[in-house]
């Protein structure tokens, strides 16, 4: 009888044909700690649930931050610089680290440009008055929150103090442009333009 029962008990540990061993054990497992075995489960469900939600909740996020941006834009494009600096501040605040703040920033830094001095320089190169204009770029370049956008108004100011025989505070500003920027474009004319005007001695 006792043999009966044993061999009946080893026939029930014994893999089905094409059952792995692991997934037996596993079964035998679970019927053994029931309990232990459905707190496991619970707790994938759980982190599986507040993983998906995650996922749900940033591209909510990220959606929401991708149209505030294309109306940012909007007024970017229509000339609306006052609007679409307000609109793309606070798509930077309200949504850091997402994509759109991203580039957000890049085209605020542009606004900025439009808003700035700048096109007072312009303004006053097209006019005539080169040392003007070098002034109105210089202090641009001093307000200037981005480093290519202060090379960018440092290489202007050179240009128009060249136009007006200022020799000196041109190659000053484009030392300041090689001094104090690693990686704009504006470097590499800064630095052939200090050539040009030191004939090859370069930056002191």
């Amino acid at each position: 009888m006792a043999t009966s029962v044993q061999a009946a008990r080893g026939a029930a540990r014994t893999p089905p044909p094409g059952e792995s061993p692991a997934l037996t054990w596993l079964i035998q497992w679970i019927k053994g700690h029931r309990q232990m075995a459905g707190a496991i489960a619970a707790v994938i469900v759980i982190g599986g649930g507040l993983a998906w939600w995650n996922a749900l909740s940033r591209s909510r996020v990220e959606a929401a931050a991708s149209e505030r941006l294309e109306q940012a834009r909007l007024a970017f494009e229509s000339h609306n610089y006052p609007l679409a600096a307000s609109e793309l501040s606070r798509l930077v605040e309200n949504f850091s680290g997402t994509r759109a703040a991203a580039q957000a920033n890049l085209l605020l830094a542009q606004v900025h440009l439009y808003q700035g001095q700048g096109p007072l320089g312009a303004t006053y190169e097209n006019a005539g008055h080169p040392a003007d204009a070098a002034a109105a770029y210089e202090e641009a370049a001093r307000r200037a929150q981005y480093a290519f956008l202060k090379a960018q108004y440092l290489s202007d100011a050179g240009r128009a103090r060249l136009a007006a025989g200022d020799t000196a505070t041109a190659l000053s500003d484009y030392r300041s442009i090689v001094s104090g920027t690693d990686s704009t474009p504006t470097v590499t004319e800064a630095k052939v333009r200090i050539g040009e005007l030191t004939k090859g001695a370069g930056v002191p």
